[in-house]
């Protein structure tokens, strides 16, 4: 294999179909950012732009379906893709798009779907007639479907209000069709935040320590992107999970204390400023 081919495979090329945040926090800005930090080549298919920074989303740009398509297919056939992340897909159009696109040219590449719905400051990021869309098309084809708590209760109509309900809502999340389902339990209440892992094999407790700050701005698409840099670069889902948790962290317990909301994290925390 030649030098060029060997870099990318050790790479991993993620192709990541999102929103764009102004304030890159989160969207296709932290994708971006934490696919590059663990070693990644991160691509982007951008389904809108948003007006927003640390107190919240103020405005939303669609961008034309046709246009997605195009974005996606150019950079498939041109740069190829070893996994596929989603993040704000605000419409059934929107959905159908890249499912259609998806289905046609990347049948078997592993696919992480963070179904985003409610930006941090509360503005709806998902059109409510596009929930059935979500549900019936993509989430059936995911690898990993990684919703936090609220997103959990949108999608399920259930209730969470503890680990018990956690387990319920995750087995019936992972009766929609995904391989697997990764829970977050951030929103919850409690010493240490507990994710649970969801697949044919049972389901799995991943705990880990809370960190009280309001400095969390984008966690879910950093984990979502970090996932899936992971299995992008060979690694088992577990393995991936783990590997992001741990990233998503650290960039957490780092976090610059930007902005009078939400602050961003600190995604740069693998990169040495000696290097």
């Amino acid at each position: 294999m030649s030098e060029g081919g060997t870099a990318r495979r050790i790479a991993g090329r993620v192709l990541i179909v999102a929103g764009s945040d102004s304030g890159g926090g989160a969207g296709i800005q932290a994708d971006i950012k934490s696919v590059t930090a663990l070693g990644g080549y991160a691509m982007t298919a951008i389904t809108a732009l948003t007006a927003q920074n640390t107190e919240g989303v103020f405005g939303v740009h669609e961008v034309p379906t046709a246009f997605l398509r195009q974005q996606m297919e150019l950079v498939i056939g041109d740069i190829g893709v070893d996994c596929v992340k989603t993040g704000m897909l605000h419409s059934a159009p929107v959905i159908e798009t890249v499912c259609d696109v998806l289905e046609a040219r990347l049948p078997n590449v592993p696919l992480v779907v963070d179904p985003v719905m409610v930006a941090k400051g509360g503005h709806p990021l998902l059109e409510p007639s596009a929930m059935g869309v979500l549900k019936n098309r993509l989430i059936t084809r995911a690898t990993v479907l990684t919703p936090n708590v609220p997103e959990a209760e949108l999608l399920t109509g259930l209730t969470i209000r503890d680990e018990d309900a956690m387990r319920q809502a995750a087995e019936l999340l992972l009766s929609f069709g995904p391989r697997a389902v990764l829970l977050k339990g951030g929103h919850m209440s409690g010493r240490d935040v507990v994710d649970l892992l969801a697949s044919e094999d049972g389901i799995e407790a991943i705990r880990g320590p809370r960190i009280d700050t309001r400095h969390t701005h984008g966690t879910g698409c950093s984990l979502a992107s970090a996932i899936a840099c992971g299995l992008a670069q060979g690694l088992s889902l577990t393995k991936a999970i783990r590997r992001a948790r741990n990233y998503v962290l650290t960039a957490i317990a780092t976090a610059p204390g930007w902005g009078r909301g939400h602050g961003p994290l600190n995604h740069a925390h693998t990169i040495r400023a000696d290097a």
